[in-house]
């Protein structure tokens, strides 16, 4: 029995780690880092098959500033190491709503994956799950709301969130480039969260 238990055991950490469903955090310098999915991939060479891992992984500051990279490498450290020095280099800055949430709501779409997200009152939470999750959370965002309506696939919720991450603005950019002022820009709505959709179809 001992012996069944044990095996068991392992096969449940060889399944996790081949997988990649763990989402490990580390904090770098202010910077936070995600493990969002490892995928072992296999090449046929002449001599048999030559396995190798990629890894996805997600990067943030949690002040307005995500990046994401991808690694392959012969072995998952070296892969995740790839990974993050790539997510490094391309991280993006989301102009956030009170440090909190986003200034209005948005779509992404990246090949078949397709996400919304919404931005939420305070005490909402970040109701998202797996790769979108991370992304909002390395990102900073403390209340929203994501759902993927398309592609399962991680790398494209990934990049499709990223789309949809890219296009918000905030009211002091939409002034900017109107000419106006923010208080013109706002009007006389009241929540700051929907502010901007007027001009989100410019």
């Amino acid at each position: 029995m001992a012996r069944g238990n044990s095996q068991g055991g392992e096969g449940g950490q060889r399944r996790d780690r081949n997988r990649g469903a763990p989402q490990e955090e580390r904090a770098d310098s202010d910077i936070v880092e995600k493990l969002v999915h490892i995928n072992r991939v296999a090449a046929t060479v002449k001599g048999g098959r030559r396995f190798s891992f990629a890894a996805l992984r997600v990067v943030g500051d949690q002040k307005g500033r995500v990046g994401f990279g991808h690694g392959k490498a012969r072995e998952v450290p070296e892969a995740i190491r790839k990974a993050t020095e790539e997510a490094k280099k391309t991280m993006i800055r989301v102009p956030l709503r009170e440090s909190r949430t986003l200034h209005h709501d948005g779509n992404g779409r990246w090949g078949a994956g397709k996400v919304m997200v919404r931005a939420a009152p305070p005490g909402t939470g970040v109701i998202a799950g797996g790769p979108m999750r991370a992304v909002l959370e390395t990102l900073g965002i403390q209340d929203v709301v994501g759902k993927s309506v398309g592609s399962s696939n991680p790398y494209n919720m990934v990049r499709a969130t990223f789309e949809a991450l890219k296009a918000q603005s905030s009211p002091r950019q939409v002034a900017a480039k109107r000419g106006k002022k923010v208080a013109d820009v706002l009007g006389r709505r009241a929540d700051g969260a929907s502010a901007v959709a007027a001009a989100d179809g410019e």
